[in-house]
């Protein structure tokens, strides 16, 4: 890993401000699967409007200068939310009893990674929140030959179930870790 450039990371608790930067920064990061319907930048736009309306929305943006490179957002979820009754098999209570931060995105531009980018707006997105106890996101064990799902688990995430989220997604493997 190369030492990261100075970049400002940004917090945002809504869209307004910030929906295009989002939405082109993802069209970058995904730019191999954009031909796939879960992929298209239509696709994140819509599940992006719907996340941004959600409970305890918060983003954080990663800029080099004016210039957006990376990204992580998420929403604060409650026991019941479909979010854990989509994950199989059903989660540990820990896990679902309080409030958790559920991470919807991460994505840095090619160019950035390897450099703690994404770590940084990570840390910065767990920061922003404080009465979760715990944080989880769904990562796509195949993409980036597992790299991705690995670098997860370096940060301390655990593997505790499977879900998919829409017919159009991949299978996700979901995972969870304390929030601090």
């Amino acid at each position: 890993m190369t030492t990261a450039p100075a970049l400002e990371l940004r917090q945002f608790t809504t869209l307004d401000a910030v929906r295009g930067d989002l939405l082109d920064v993802y069209a970058e990061v995904r730019a191999p699967l954009l031909h796939l319907p879960n992929y298209a930048v239509t696709a994140f736009g819509e599940r992006l409007d719907r996340h941004g309306e959600e409970s305890g929305f918060v983003a954080v943006l990663a800029y080099a200068g004016q210039y957006p490179v990376g990204y992580a957002y998420g929403n604060r979820i409650e026991h019941g939310d479909r979010y854990w009754q989509r994950t199989s098999p059903t989660p540990a209570n820990q896990y679902t009893q309080r409030p958790a931060l559920a991470i919807k995105e991460i994505g840095v531009r090619p160019s950035w990674r390897k450099t703690g980018t994404a770590r940084r707006i990570h840390d910065a997105l767990l920061t922003a929140t404080s009465d979760e106890a715990y944080v989880t996101l769904m990562v796509n064990e195949a993409a980036g030959d597992g790299k991705v799902h690995a670098l997860y688990r370096s940060w301390g995430y655990e593997d505790i179930g499977h879900s998919q989220p829409s017919p159009a997604s991949p299978l996700l493997t979901v995972m969870v870790r304390p929030t601090h």
